[in-house]
């Protein structure tokens, strides 16, 4: 829920044409930016905090990961939920099986054991069970992490058989998951490309200014039309063929993250009670420009306009298709 020190909407009048041109913009602002290259480093609080420094150490174990390609794995898997455990019995962060834990687990913490529901062991055997199935098909053609990631889904006999990703739908689309999570966790090099599904999910939420707020709104008829704050944002890039998860933290790794000096229309910009995790993300708005979102803000309130520079902001999400399409649906159990 937004916090109530919010600063009040602007004029919805004035801000509607304001919009307008922002709208028109956000097609010609993608013919001047460009990508680029260089080492991987993680996003802000992309990772929480507790569990940063073991992925950015144990990411870099070997030229087949990366810390950003290491977290989208573990998000895959658990969600970072240390005690996850899925139908299948896999356990831990990781969500290793029993039988895959005791040939390749490690004592990542070196206190003497190993315990896969210690993230300080699980993560270091994430990355080490990697490298292992990296080096088993390091002859292999084609790109190194890609037949990793198809080891870890198929196993290495199969990525050797078929000297490369097998024809496996179920294994190229693990491989194109993890790919597409990765550019989430990963802090971008140089300016994130722009997205030409943004101008939609704007026009979209402006026709729903002064719409009253409903915590849990999913505009439909039975609601009234009325949206809660990550409700609104769910809806406005629906409609753009894009589909969102529900909950505001989960769509914060729906795509690569521009830094705040490079927003576009159209971006996600986020809040959160802890600046250095993503989990403690609380609230949605979709980024306008001139240092303004449109928001379902709280009980009471309306959708409006809503600065963004609050002590709360956390941070901003360009949203993919397949940044979207990668996102877990359901977590193990805890």
């Amino acid at each position: 829920m937004r916090k109530f020190w919010l600063a009040a909407g602007i004029g919805i009048g004035a801000a509607m044409c304001f919009v307008a041109l922002l709208v028109v913009g956000t097609y010609s602002a993608a013919a001047g930016l460009g990508g680029g290259g260089g080492a991987v480093a993680l996003a802000k609080g992309a990772v929480p905090a507790k569990y940063q420094g073991l992925v950015q150490k144990w990411g870099d174990l070997c030229p087949a990961i990366n810390p950003a390609l290491l977290a989208a794995q573990l998000y895959q898997e658990s969600g970072w939920n240390p005690r996850a455990e899925s139908s299948a019995a896999a356990q831990g962060i990781a969500q290793f099986i029993p039988g895959t834990w005791a040939g390749h687990g490690i004592d990542g913490d070196g206190d003497g054991d190993r315990d896969v529901w210690d993230p300080a062991d699980a993560i270091p055997s994430a990355a080490s069970y990697d490298c292992e199935l990296a080096g088993y098909v390091k002859k292999v053609s084609g790109d190194p992490t890609d037949n990793m990631l198809a080891a870890y889904n198929a196993g290495a006999y199969r990525v050797i058989k078929a000297g490369g990703v097998p024809d496996i739908a179920e294994t190229q689309n693990y491989v194109k998951i993890i790919r597409s999570l990765e550019k989430s966790f990963a802090q971008p090099v140089g300016r994130v490309q722009p997205s030409q599904q943004a101008a939609g999910a704007i026009y979209f939420a402006q026709k729903k200014l002064g719409t009253k707020y409903l915590w849990g709104g999913n505009g439909t008829p039975e609601q009234g039309g009325r949206f809660d704050c990550s409700g609104l944002t769910q809806a406005a890039y629906r409609t753009v063929d894009i589909e969102l998860p529900r909950v505001a933290n989960d769509q914060y790794n729906a795509g690569p993250h521009p830094a705040r000096d490079e927003l576009l229309p159209g971006d996600l910009v986020f809040f959160s009670d802890d600046l250095t995790n993503s989990r403690a993300i609380h609230h949605v708005g979709l980024y306008v420009g001139g240092g303004y979102m449109i928001n379902a803000p709280y009980t009471g309130a309306v959708i409006r306009f809503d600065k963004i520079d609050t002590p709360d902001y956390f941070g901003a999400t360009r949203v993919t298709k397949d940044g979207a399409a990668a996102l877990p649906s359901a977590q193990p159990a805890a």
